[in-house]
């Protein structure tokens, strides 16, 4: 075999490697019900439910939000962030959670919201926030 044909293997056998890899290591979308069984992070869409209270204290934890959840299939679950509130999370329409389960809490390290926008009627305006990572 010519070199220019091993090099192009070696080439393809590394661009499959790397796909693979990749792929096996992406988070997937599921419930609250597949997060209780799942050792990965999963994203989980749901919205947020406004009957019951909020907890932020930026006072005494600056760094510790729960609220409850419902997932798409209508699992209510309790939701931890290591991190402050983001800003209008109680006008979201949606929330993206990347997370995984500890016990019957759903602790998230990514919060993705999707609210109505202020400005535009039909649009709809996404923020992004991120866990703080602990220190010890």
């Amino acid at each position: 075999m010519k070199k220019s044909s091993i090099f192009g293997l070696i080439v393809i056998a590394i661009a499959i490697a790397v796909i693979i890899s990749v792929y096996s290591t992406s988070s997937t979308y599921g419930s609250f019900k597949d997060a209780k069984s799942a050792d990965t992070e999963l994203h989980i869409v749901g919205h947020l439910n406004k009957q019951k209270q909020l907890f932020y204290d930026a006072t005494k934890d600056a760094n510790y939000f729960s609220f409850y959840m419902k997932d798409n299939k209508g699992e209510e679950c309790k939701v931890v962030f290591t991190g402050s509130k983001p800003q209008d999370f109680e006008r979201s329409e949606q929330i993206v959670l990347t997370g995984q389960m500890r016990g019957d809490e759903f602790h998230a390290s990514k919060i993705l919201m999707k609210c109505p926008s202020k400005y535009t009627q039909d649009k709809v305006e996404i923020t992004e926030a991120k866990a703080k990572q602990a220190s010890i």
